[in-house]
């Protein structure tokens, strides 16, 4: 399969493409077992009733979400948003532009919903939801990575992943659920990552990592597992405990809370950051997700929770943790209370890796060889999670300026990528919101097609040669899509690589 897939050619100047309708309808990823969807309370399969199931969730979450209702009233179809959806720029297919995509729920919202579809349906563009229906939902709504791109634009300010979300969350309740998504939820029930790794593989990889460390630096770099009394409990996306280039970002993290002194653990409980519930609109399976966290805070009695490099994890843990698990203010419970009074209070609550490794840097606390990222000519993708949903430090846009003081902390060489393709509006990476899938390939080497036009023009300009983000989706999805575009695997990397290629420890460094 990924033999005949070719990348789109690269345009000199990004525009919108030729229009290909149906292009990208046949691209669907694979359905969720029974056993996968029951294990996570849904449904385990369409049956008798599922429309019923699908109109009934629907119609809880217009009533618990006011914004969704909004968003299906408001759109004027006044075209801000058709051109700013990587996927429509790669596969010309109109249904993904975001207005179109937004259309496929709210024709099935005007007919059951509002009193103009019931009456007049084909006047208002309503329709019944069927079979048919459902399954070009099921294929647009995984042709949309949440990214929320085009909201940037939309002078209404509709927010096309919560439609996304929705009817992900719809399609589960009727028993139509994504492989991909809800097989990694299910891990992290039964296990605490989304890779599945148990504790004792864990602990080998880490112990590993010591030795490593050991061999290169001669420094006694520890990853602690299950430590009670550390003062950090470290989560982060479980790609970091063993695949390049995330491992090397995880070594990065260690050495530098072994520069700085601070005692840290993982927890082979809640050994993961990521949380899959938000790309399938879950609040449920955020909230028991999110609970681990919490659970092994309190165990091991941290007072610090820093999160690693991943952009949807840093969304959800600095926008909905206070409220889905009481980190940081906002939980009403005995457990959240508990943790509020443990947790230091002179910190974030949480704190973003970056964020943490910002602030020793500007204290002096860290000892830095800009000279050992010399061969490499640095520029930085802004993950659309962090940059769009999310803030970092004490100033508007510190997420923004916090990774890139970072880098010119750690390296001579930097080069901005071309305006309108980072910061707010930076493009996806194009395996964001559950779509990091083999069977949806295609898909993704099509949708990193503007990444990959911005960066050819600083590679072939100006002589870049390693591209830094911050989201382990993101370095997945690149490792695997470079090639696509000429470009080598190695080119991605994490900022925390940098920093490991950098900070001096040892006699040996």
């Amino acid at each position: 399969m990924a033999a005949e897939i070719k990348a789109p050619p690269l345009r000199p100047y990004p525009g919108s493409p030729a229009l290909a309708p149906g292009a990208m309808s046949a691209s669907k990823p694979y359905v969720a077992t029974p056993k996968m969807q029951e294990a996570i309370g849904f449904p385990g399969e369409l049956g008798e009733g599922w429309k019923e199931r699908a109109l009934g969730r629907m119609g809880e979450l217009l009533g618990k979400y006011r914004s969704l209702r909004v968003y299906l009233d408001a759109c004027v179809h006044c075209g801000a948003c058709t051109d700013k959806c990587h996927y429509f720029l790669g596969t010309g297919d109109p249904l993904n532009m975001p207005v179109a995509r937004q259309d496929l729920m709210r024709s099935v919202y005007r007919r059951h919903f509002t009193l103009a579809g019931k009456l007049f349906p084909k006047l208002v563009g309503a329709r019944e939801l069927t079979k048919d229906v459902l399954d070009q939902w099921y294929s647009y709504y995984n042709q949309c990575s949440e990214c929320r791109r085009c909201s940037v634009f939309c002078p209404y300010g509709i927010d096309t992943a919560e439609i996304t979300m929705a009817g992900k969350e719809i399609m589960d309740a009727a028993g139509l659920g994504q492989k991909y998504t809800n097989e990694i939820i299910g891990k992290v029930h039964r296990i605490g990552n989304n890779l599945g790794l148990p504790g004792p593989a864990l602990a080998d990889t880490l112990e590993g990592l010591e030795e490593d460390v050991k061999e290169d630096t001669g420094a006694d770099v520890r990853f602690p597992l299950d430590v009670k009394g550390a003062e950090v409990l470290l989560v982060t996306p479980s790609a970091d405990f063993f695949a390049e280039p995330h491992v090397d970002s995880l070594i990065g993290y260690a050495k530098v809370f072994h520069a700085a002194g601070i005692s840290w653990t993982l927890s082979s409980h809640a050994s993961e950051a990521g949380n899959f519930g938000l790309f399938i609109g879950s609040y449920d399976q955020l909230r028991t997700i999110a609970l681990r966290i919490r659970e092994a805070a309190l165990e091991l009695g941290v007072r610090r929770i820093v999160v690693g490099e991943c952009g949807h994890a840093w969304r959800v843990a600095y926008s909905m943790w206070n409220t889905l698990a009481g980190i940081g203010a906002g939980g009403q419970d005995d457990f959240a209370r508990a943790l509020q009074s443990q947790l230091d209070p002179r910190y974030k609550q949480p704190m973003h890796i970056c964020e943490l490794t910002h602030d020793l840097i500007g204290r002096g606390a860290l000892r830095l060889d800009r000279e050992a990222n010399d061969h490499r000519v640095v520029t930085f993708h802004d993950s659309c999670n962090v940059a769009r949903a999310s803030r970092m430090g004490d100033t508007p846009g510190g997420q923004f300026e916090i990774p890139r003081a970072i880098i010119r902390a750690v390296a001579n060489k930097y080069v901005e990528m071309p305006r309108g393709t980072t910061r707010e509006q930076t493009f996806c990476c194009g395996g964001g919101g559950g779509l990091l899938t083999d069977e949806l390939l295609d898909l993704r080497v099509k949708g990193a097609l503007p990444r990959m036009e911005a960066l050819t023009q600083v590679a072939n300009g100006q002589g870049v040669n390693f591209m830094a983000t911050i989201c382990a989706i993101c370095k997945a999805q690149f490792s695997k899509v470079l090639p696509y575009y000429g470009f080598k695997m190695g080119m991605v990397g994490g900022v925390h690589q940098l920093v490991s290629t950098a900070i001096r420890l040892g006699a040996k460094s």
